[in-house]
């Protein structure tokens, strides 16, 4: 019976990381629209990183809260507010529910897995 609770302990342990990666180059991802636009070399260059600082400060996180999980819980959950709030300050349409659901779902998703392990750890 302990190597299943050994294995479920594993899974939880690994999840919010490979959900957080994944999180993160869907970010990356989404910023390449950036080459649709002739802006010039140096144009596109500026405009890849300022379409990457979200994803660079959550890789950022990321690296931090493989040691300490609550960093990434409470980095998550705020970074999925963040985007609520902005998306929500300019005008609303119903349509950009799904934006909500997938960009800050995840991310809170993967804060509360970490604040799991993180409570975990602590027992």
């Amino acid at each position: 019976m302990k190597k299943k609770v050994g294995e479920v302990g594993r899974f939880v342990y690994w999840l919010p990381r490979i959900l957080a990666i994944i999180f993160i180059l869907f970010l990356v991802l989404m910023s390449l629209d950036i080459f649709e636009v002739n802006y010039g070399f140096f144009g596109t260059i500026f405009g890849l990183f300022m379409h990457n600082i979200p994803a660079l400060c959550l890789l950022i996180v990321l690296v931090i809260s493989w040691k300490y999980e609550i960093v990434g819980g409470i980095c998550f959950i705020l970074a999925g507010l963040l985007y609520v709030i902005l998306i929500m300050r300019n005008r609303f349409e119903w349509y950009m529910l799904l934006w909500i659901i997938q960009i800050s779902g995840i991310a809170f998703l993967v804060g509360v897995l970490f604040l799991m392990n993180w409570f975990k750890k602590r027992k």
